[in-house]
C-alpha cells in the first residue's frame, strides 16, 4: 500500500499534448515559475518551459501528479537550454 500511495505522489514522465492550439496538457511538473494572460513558464522534468499565447487560463493545477492544463490561444512553446556544466579550470606549474 505504500508503494502505491508514494507512486500516486511522485510526477509522472514529462509529456506535452498541444490540441488544436486552444489547450496544452503538461505532465512531469515540478513548479509553476509565473503565470500571466500571454506568458507561463513552468519548470519541468526536462527543463524550463516557457508558453507565449493570448487569454492563457489555467484549467487544471494539480502539483500532487504534475499535471497543468492550460486553456487559450498558444501561440509558441521554448523550452530553456540547459547551461553545460562547468568542469573546474585548474592552474599547474611546472
Amino acid at each position: 500500500m505504500e508503494k502505491r500511495e508514494k507512486e500516486l505522489t511522485t510526477p509522472s514522465a514529462h509529456t506535452l499534448l498541444i490540441e488544436g492550439r486552444r489547450r496544452m496538457r503538461i505532465t512531469g511538473v515540478l513548479d509553476v515559475e509565473s503565470f500571466q494572460e500571454d506568458e507561463m513558464t513552468v519548470v519541468t522534468q526536462a527543463g524550463t518551459l516557457t508558453v507565449w499565447g493570448e487569454g492563457l487560463k489555467l484549467g487544471k493545477l494539480n502539483p500532487e501528479d504534475g499535471q497543468v492544463l492550460l486553456e487559450g490561444n498558444i501561440a509558441s512553446v521554448e523550452y530553456e537550454q540547459p547551461e553545460p556544466e562547468r568542469k573546474p579550470f585548474l592552474f599547474r606549474r611546472r
